[in-house]
């Protein structure tokens, strides 16, 4: 489960994955047509990894529902400077 913004403070997105190195990749170099690629939304600042896929997609629907300053809450205390942490996931993968 992660989420991405276009910028410090930007548009957000939440997304699930099994394999999350994949999809961000995916994200960023536009592969798919939709919101990601329509508001350059590529820049990973926060994500969590679960157990299984069905409590990261049931997570994944409650955070869809939170305002926005609560999903800004969420990312800030551990990614104060909203950097990508694209980096860290893919030298891990």
């Amino acid at each position: 489960m992660y989420l991405l913004a276009s910028a410090k403070r930007g548009t957000l997105y939440i997304g699930v994955s099994s394999n999350l190195i994949q999809r961000i990749w995916q994200h960023r170099e536009h592969l798919n047509e939709g919101f990601t690629e329509r508001y350059d939304v590529t820049r990973l600042v926060w994500y969590e990894l679960h157990e299984t896929m069905e409590s990261a997609i049931a997570r994944e629907k409650r955070l869809k529902k939170w305002k926005r300053e609560w999903k800004i809450d969420l990312i800030e205390p551990t990614n104060p400077d909203w950097r990508d942490l694209w980096q860290d996931i893919a030298r891990t993968g």
